[in-house]
């Protein structure tokens, strides 16, 4: 049985600090947003001690303009990028080359959410593997959260908006309402005590991807993940993370029917379900 941490549990690896995502009320989200000298940075105290090295997998399809953003605020614990190109026909592979000249660009295998990330996780080649979106929506300077977990022993460890120190920008009532909905099945079905379900910024361990067992195309990976993180009984953690909003451009994400998937994907993969055979939810 998987171990997760409560909620009242999780707090961020340095005492007292928490990121500074606010300034009069208003998100940090650019580099001129605080004067052109100040971009936005963790705290002086915050010091990234892994010893261990880490691979960033971002799927993009046409994030041209929100990829300059996004690169110039990984933070130097990353040792290598991938790009996971899901045939953009904007700049998006030579503007992420023109911003990180070591990127390494992928083509994913096929369309879908599901299908970018298991390209990017079958090109990882780093012992910790993050997740993260090319939209803006997710701040590079978490990482290190994410990381700190995983040198404390934990195998898995995805972000959650629902406990303190976390929360979105960009939440709709009915991203809300589904993504509550989803969470009471996930804990029901999978006897857990999850506080944010439908969120792709995620760190694992590579040595486990086997047993996460990815086959989805679609957004629901990010579900069929955490089922198989739980039914696996990987050790699981929840750190605080901020949504913020798309930088520009239109979200690829359709609430009403990437819900049904999810919640379909949760159902068929619950523990005991004739699950190991079975097509990929993208393929049904």
């Amino acid at each position: 049985m998987s171990t997760t941490m409560p909620p009242d549990a999780v707090r961020y690896p340095y005492a007292g600090q928490v990121p500074d995502h606010t300034e009069n009320g208003h998100p940090h989200r650019r580099a001129g947003d605080r004067g052109a000298q100040r971009r936005p940075m963790r705290r002086s105290g915050d010091r990234v001690t892994t010893t261990h090295t880490v691979s960033l997998v971002v799927p993009a399809h046409n994030e041209a303009r929100n990829i300059p953003w996004v690169f110039e605020q990984i933070p130097p614990c990353v040792d290598e990028v991938i790009l996971v190109d899901g045939e953009s026909d904007d700049a998006t592979v030579p503007m992420a080359k023109h911003c990180l000249p070591t990127v390494r660009s992928v083509v994913q295998s096929g369309p879908g959410k599901g299908n970018a990330l298991r390209t990017g996780f079958a090109a990882a080649t780093c012992e910790y593997v993050v997740m993260m979106d090319a939209d803006g929506s997710m701040w590079p300077g978490e990482i290190p959260h994410y990381l700190h977990f995983l040198d404390h022993g934990y195998d898995f460890v995805k972000g959650s908006r629902c406990i303190a120190g976390g929360g979105s920008l960009d939440f709709t009532r009915v991203r809300s309402l589904g993504n509550r909905a989803l969470i009471a099945v996930v804990n029901r079905l999978y006897d857990a005590s999850l506080t944010d379900l439908c969120y792709g910024y995620c760190a694992f361990r590579r040595s486990f991807l086997d047993a996460l067992d990815l086959r989805s195309t679609g957004f629901e990976i990010e579900a069929e993940m955490i089922a198989h993180a739980l039914r696996s009984g990987l050790r699981i953690a929840e750190v605080p993370s901020l949504e913020l909003p798309r930088r520009s451009g239109r979200s690829h994400l359709h609430a009403v029917s990437d819900g049904r998937r999810v919640l379909r994907t949760l159902i068929s993969e619950r523990p005991g379900a004739r699950s190991s055979t079975a097509a990929p939810v993208g393929e049904r």
